[in-house]
Parts: C-alpha cells; sequence; structure tokens
C-alpha cells in the first residue's frame, strides 16, 4: 500500500488525545495513530460478514423442534437479531446468513434485512453439522477479508477494532477473537505468545496452559483460510484452527465486552437476566 510523507501541525491538546492510542503493539507510533483515526473516521468499513446459523439446539428442545437456535427469544428479539443489531451500530450491513434446521423462519423473519437497514442473503447448508463444511460453501462469496460469527453467540465487541487490528498483522490467515472465562474446558483454549496464537485445543480434559482466553466464535479471516478447509473438514475449531497455530498464522484479539455462548439453558437463563 503505497504512503505519501506529510508534515501536519496540531494543537497540544489534540497531540495528547492522539497519543493515548499509541499501545506500541497494535498502535505503534503517532503517524500510525493518525492513520488509524482518520481512516476509522472517513474510511466506511468494506467487510462482509458470515453468520452460522445453521444450529439444531438439541439442548434447547422441546423449544427448537419449532424454532432454530438462532431464533430463540431474548429480551423480546431472536437471538440472531442482537447480533444484527450490533453489527448495523459499526455499519457492516452486507450479511450471508447460513442455514440449516427450520432455515426457513429465520429467511421469513429477516426477509432482505431492510426492516433493520441491512443487506442480508442466505445460504442453505448440505449436509449435518460441523463449522468448516458451511464455511466452505461460502467460498465464492467472500473475495476479501470478511468476518465470521456463530449464530449463537452474544458479544459486546467493537468489531471496527477487531477489523483494524486484524488488518494491522503480517503474515496472518484468521484472527479470533478471544474471551475470558474462569472455567475453559467448554471451550477451545488459545495459548498466546504476544498477539499470536501458538497453541489451540478445543475443550480440552486437561488444562496445558494457565490461560483464561477462549474462543469467542467471533473471527476476521482471509480468503486463504478456504485453503485449509478440505471436503472431508468437519470442525474449525479441531482440524483447521491448531494448524493455523502451528503455523504462526492464528493472531489472538481479547476484547473486555460481555460474552455468551448460547449453547445450554443454564447459559440462556443467564443471559435472560443480565443481557441489556
Amino acid at each position: 500500500m503505497q504512503r505519501e510523507r506529510l508534515t501536519i501541525t496540531l494543537k497540544n491538546d489534540i497531540l495528547k488525545l492522539v497519543d493515548k492510542f499509541i499501545d506500541g503493539e497494535r498502535i505503534r507510533n503517532r503517524s500510525h495513530a493518525i492513520e488509524y483515526l482518520l481512516a476509522k473516521t472517513l474510511v466506511p468499513p468494506q467487510v462482509k460478514v458470515l453468520i452460522l446459523a445453521g444450529g439444531r439446539g438439541v439442548s434447547f428442545r422441546p423449544l427448537t423442534y419449532e424454532l432454530p437456535k438462532a431464533m430463540i427469544p431474548i429480551k423480546g428479539r431472536p437471538l440472531l437479531e442482537h447480533t444484527l443489531l450490533k453489527l448495523k451500530q459499526f455499519n457492516l450491513t452486507d450479511v450471508t446468513i447460513s442455514l440449516g434446521h427450520l432455515g426457513e423462519k429465520i429467511r421469513n423473519y429477516f426477509d432482505d434485512g431492510s426492516r433493520l437497514g441491512l443487506k442480508i442473503s442466505y445460504l442453505q447448508q448440505s449436509g449435518k453439522g460441523g463449522t468448516a463444511k458451511p464455511l466452505k460453501q461460502a467460498e465464492g462469496h467472500f473475495k476479501e477479508p470478511f468476518l465470521l460469527i456463530y449464530g449463537d453467540v452474544l458479544a459486546d465487541i467493537n468489531y471496527l477494532d477487531l477489523l483494524d487490528f486484524h488488518r494491522s498483522q503480517q503474515g496472518q490467515v484468521a484472527t479470533m477473537a478471544l474471551a475470558s472465562v474462569e472455567k475453559v474446558s467448554a471451550w477451545g483454549v488459545a495459548k498466546l505468545i504476544g498477539n499470536k496464537i501458538i497453541a489451540f485445543e478445543e475443550k480440552p480434559k486437561k488444562i496445558q496452559t494457565r490461560s483464561h482466553l477462549i474462543n469467542a466464535g467471533i473471527y476476521m479471516l482471509n480468503p486463504s483460510i478456504f485453503k485449509y478447509i478440505s471436503p472431508t473438514t468437519d470442525r474449525l475449531e479441531k482440524e483447521v484452527f491448531p494448524r493455523l497455530a502451528e503455523e504462526g498464522k492464528l493472531i489472538g484479539y481479547p476484547f473486555e465486552g460481555s460474552w455468551h455462548d448460547v449453547s445450554t439453558p443454564k447459559v440462556y437463563e443467564e443471559v435472560l437476566n443480565t443481557w441489556r
């Protein structure tokens, strides 16, 4: 990417605000901070989003005999609608939803997305289960870095910050958003050195690391991710992410916002009581 050297003069109080963004890693220096702030203000993000919403929600039966898991109600809205509204907040409006079990109910409810100020298209999943196959099925729709979100995740996350962080890294294929939890055995655990995930283990029985950072089900992915998915690949968490970690191409993005994997009735009850 070409750059042109400029000389600018700013008030000292503005420079002090600019300097607050410099952390030595994501924002390296004053010049980088100014470029970051200008880009964030002037350049709207042209990023497509893929949401995997094909989960059957077995643990939520009998509710999910009639509703897909992504449509279970939370505070008067379907679970998936909370995610879509969060994307709209950051002007991420080009969304593809991958449908599975009772997917027509999602399509009928959201239609083309115009009611929410979004542009929504749909893909019908072929085959059963897994996270790799529906991603691979969407390959033709994503030629630039894109955002992947699991449909049963609720997260208070700054998507634009995640996007900028991903763009600032060198040599990565994927950036994985990482939430911090007390008990990690139910999720994929990441071991980091700096920003790089050097090991990733899905639902470990014996914890080999002190890390409490787990896979949040939100990713920025380069299109090269599709090269890592073969016709027999089933799960990103067990087959793709560990390989990326071994190759040094998986980056971690820890975030502080609230996060819920709405995968069990217990978590669902917690979300009903706590989600804003």
